[in-house]
């Protein structure tokens, strides 16, 4: 059972986990699929280690852009990436890697929050938006696999 204070997205996907997770480690394809349908992304700065920093802007299809600055505090790959917000709402990320056959991963997508009440403000707009965003990752990995073929 998940605690009141986090919002926790699981998806399997089929494809293999070392594609899976360089979907999420490469802003090249990062910033096409991160975030709800219709969502856009600009990237400033995305430094994918320990300490490094993640500055975007979300643009919105009809509701204006959001502004993300967030630190990665853990990197083990292929299993897993915790990273820090600094923007309001904060929270931390936490998206784990698990390996189900070669062909097969499960990603826990897992937002914690510093109380139950933070958690409840922003669980309205986020558990169907994690669930789009979940759609697009599937997309942009069909993609990839497209391409290395």
């Amino acid at each position: 059972m998940q605690p009141d204070n986090e919002i926790v997205t699981v998806r399997d996907f089929k494809f293999p986990r070392k594609l899976v997770y360089e979907a999420w480690k490469d802003p090249t394809h990062l910033k096409v699929w991160w975030g709800p349908k219709g969502f856009t992304n600009t990237f400033n700065r995305f430094d994918f280690w320990e300490g490094g920093r993640w500055s975007f802007v979300m643009h919105a299809p009809d509701r204006g852009n959001f502004r993300n600055e967030c630190t990665f505090t853990t990197i083990r790959e292929p299993e897993l990436i915790v990273w820090d917000r600094q923007s309001k709402p904060l929270f931390q990320v936490e998206v784990a890697f698990s390996a189900l056959s070669d062909n097969e991963t499960r990603v826990t997508f897992r937002q914690k929050f510093a109380t139950v009440a933070e958690c409840n403000k922003i669980k309205k707009y986020t558990v169907g938006k994690n669930d789009e965003n979940m759609d697009r990752l599937e997309e942009e990995l069909k993609r990839m696999l497209a391409e290395s073929a």
